[in-house]
């Protein structure tokens, strides 16, 4: 299962390994890295349909489910209909 949220489809993003000032003086790259996001399991209750959907998404949709509402951002979405 890829790490992705299904909320703001945020995924795994690959970071540079030096930063400006060791390539101005010696070029010595240290690879790359994956940066994943911050998935967080979460139980959210839906008042509308009267049932809980259990989704493992980014704290960041998590703050957009606290301001849009449940019902709105999940359909909007796609998660439910």
């Amino acid at each position: 299962m890829a790490k992705t949220c299904p909320i703001t489809k945020k995924t795994s993003q690959m970071g540079g390994g030096y930063h400006n000032r060791v390539r101005a003086t010696i070029f010595r790259p240290t690879g790359m890295k994956r940066k994943y996001p911050n998935l967080q399991k979460k139980r959210i209750y839906v008042p509308e349909l009267k049932k809980s959907i259990m989704l493992e998404i980014t704290t960041s949709a998590m703050r957009t489910i606290e301001k849009n509402g449940a019902y709105a951002t999940l359909k909007k979405a796609g998660i439910i209909e």
